[in-house]
Order: C-alpha cells, then structure tokens, then sequence
C-alpha cells in the first residue's frame, strides 16, 4: 500500500505517496489503493510511534496539513482528549501498554477547540503478544451523526406533539361520557363519540406512518406484487372526493391508452395515490389534473413502465423548496399534519424500484410525477 512517509521522493513524486519501507499492506486498506481515496480520515504510525500516512479525509478533519504532521510523534499530530479532559494517548498508551490489547472501539474523542471527531484505532503486531509494528487510526467528522440523532429528536418531538391532541380529546370526552352519561342528549352522545372515532383514526395513521418510516429506513419496506388498474385506482379516489362532497368538475383524469401491465403492492400504489391527491386537493386550487400515461421504465433492463402525474393550479411550490420536499417534516407554508407523508410516498415508489419528483405545474400549481417500472409478479421478483 502507498502511505504518506518522511523518506524522500524521487524528483517529482508526491513525499505524501511514497511507500514506507517494509509497510506491506498493514493499513489494511490493499495494494494499490491511495489513502486519500478513503472516505475516512486515515492516520498510521509506524513502530516508533511517529506518524507515516495522514490522508486528505484526516486533515480535512482535523484541519492540519499533512506536511506539518509526517514524521511527528502520533500524540502531537493527534492531540486527542475524552469529554473528561484527559489526554487519550495518555490513557491507551499503544506501545506500552497491555500486549494482548489490538483495537480501541469507536468513542468521541476532542481535538483543540473542542472539535467532536469519532475515533477508533487498530493495534497491529507482527505476532501475539509482539510489540506495536503499526497504530492505524480512523476519524471520522461526527456532524453525519448529529444530523441523524437531531432528526430522531424531531420525530420524537412531533409524534409526541401529533399523539397529544387526539389521546387529550380521546380521554376528555370518554371521562365526560362515562361520568355524566344520562346528562345528555342522543345527538350529544353521537357527536362526542364521532369526534373519539375521528381522533382515534388519527392515532393509527400516525402509528402507521412511524411503522412505514421504520420500513423505509431499515430497507425492510415489503413490496407484494399483484396486477394494479392504475387508471381505475386513480378513479376510485376521485369518485370518494366526490361523494365527500367535493365537486366533479375539480378533477380532470386523463389516461392514454394502452398502458403496459403493471405489477405493483396495491395497498401501497393506493396510499401514494391518496397522498399526492389529497395534497392537491388541500393545498392547491382550481382544477386538479392526474395524467396516467405508458413511460420508459426507471429501471434499467425493462423498456417499459408507467408514469402517473398530479398538478393543481395553486401557487405551487417556492423553487427554493423543491429539494426538500421529500424530506421529513418538510410543510409548506399551509401545511398541516406531520409533514412525513412525502416522505414514506418517496420511499414507497423507491422501493418498488421507481422515481418521483416534483415540479412547477405548466399553469403555476405544484406537479407530481411518480413512474413505475412494470415489475413482477411476487413469487418471480
């Protein structure tokens, strides 16, 4: 393996690449492979304890140049502390310290100004129990982390915040009925319990859509494949709109003919079809149009496949947004509800192998455009 040494280079070769004499591959990352490819920071010392390799990704990490660092003593270059304050290098002691002793597990560590990197290390020996030939040190930047421990906090914070009203108007009305039962009326009765059903609706579909982001970010989201009329399905939804008293004429449906078979997971073409029209319908104005049309499939290997949009005519959405769009907890201005809906529809199309995007309708509104690759059915895919 080429590491960064202090031998000197022939005339015009890189000091930073020059192979460190009897290194092997004991960095364990092959032969031939330059460390400043590796996404980590990449950091060896050699048996004395005096740093040979510092790759781009480490001094990115931490700042330094590679040239300032090469040839010094691993604890200077690396002025690693805990959250305690106590010098690591002190604490570990690679060269001195236990002979059975080959790695340091993953922990955060401190640089100077309190910079938070992820560190681990790896001891290598010729032998068991022989000295240190080699410390191999790995950083890596903690802000990736921070960023998903701060999204966890957020979804935390707004199922708590989504489950507190419905389970409040839930207990309140419940307490109120079981206690002054023969106090009212029929119609009041009916009315507290519309509104217990109503919100206790609420708590399962947010309980289902914490269930399809768990899915969606594990890869476990199932996909059952059956033969799917995309045009009727596109109907079926309409038609509940209008008998919810939305009228006719606000939808246009517009299906080109012949579309190619489609294989999909039913209940879950219907869930980002119910999302994408409701969305239009809400927060949209005007005509609400759905394009169902045969499409080249996103998927290589298949010539076939089947794109669905949906535009409105409202005011669309801001270009500065479009990009996070099908980020958690992205709302628009008038949004409501949890803001994960986009999400799991991403994920939904996703996982069937196709892509979705978004974009500014040809008369101004937003334009959703979801496209499927034929597929197979379940027991072929």
């Amino acid at each position: 393996m080429s590491v960064a040494g202090t031998n000197a280079a022939p005339e015009g070769q890189d000091a930073r690449h020059t192979p460190a004499p009897g290194s092997g591959d004991r960095t364990g990352t092959g032969p031939g492979i330059d460390p400043d490819q590796l996404p980590d920071g990449l950091v060896v010392a050699d048996e004395h304890g005096r740093v040979v390799c510092f790759n781009a990704a480490a001094a990115r990490i931490t700042a330094v140049r590679p040239a300032d660092v090469l040839g010094q003593p691993l604890e200077k270059a690396l002025p690693l502390e805990d959250l305690e304050g106590r010098r690591w290098w002190q604490l570990t002691d690679p060269y001195g310290g236990l002979a059975t002793r080959t790695r340091q597990p993953e922990r955060n560590l401190l640089l100077p100004g309190v910079r938070e990197v992820l560190v681990s290390a790896r001891y290598v020996r010729a032998e068991p129990l022989g000295p240190v030939q080699r410390v191999v040190v790995s950083l890596r930047d903690t802000e990736a982390r921070r960023r998903t421990e701060r999204s966890h906090a957020e979804l935390i914070a707004t199922v708590a915040h989504e489950l507190r009203s419905p389970l409040t108007s839930v207990k309140g009305f419940t307490a109120t009925l079981l206690a002054k039962w023969e106090r009212f009326t029929d119609d009041q009765k009916r009315l507290m319990l519309e509104t217990v059903d109503a919100d206790a609706d609420r708590v399962t579909r947010l309980i289902a859509e914490l269930l399809d982001i768990s899915r969606i970010d594990s890869g476990r989201l199932e996909v059952r494949r059956q033969p799917v009329d995309i045009g009727a399905a596109v109907s079926r939804h309409i038609q509940a709109y209008v008998a919810a008293g939305q009228p006719a004429d606000r939808f246009l449906l517009r299906i080109e003919q012949p579309l190619p078979g489609l294989w999909a997971d039913p209940d879950k073409i219907d869930q980002v079809l119910s999302n994408l029209i409701e969305n239009a319908v809400r927060h949209g104005e005007g005509t609400v149009t759905i394009d169902v049309m045969p499409s080249a499939s996103p998927r290589e290997g298949e010539e076939n496949g089947t794109s669905v949009t949906v535009s409105d005519e409202g005011p669309g959405i801001p270009e500065e947004s479009m990009n996070r769009v099908f980020t958690r907890f992205w709302r628009g201005s008038k949004r409501g509800g949890t803001g994960l809906g986009l999400y799991i529809v991403k994920g939904i199309v996703e996982a069937h192998g196709g892509t979705i995007t978004v974009d500014r309708a040809p008369v101004g509104g937003a334009e959703f455009r979801f496209t499927l690759p034929v597929g197979a059915p379940a027991y072929l895919a």
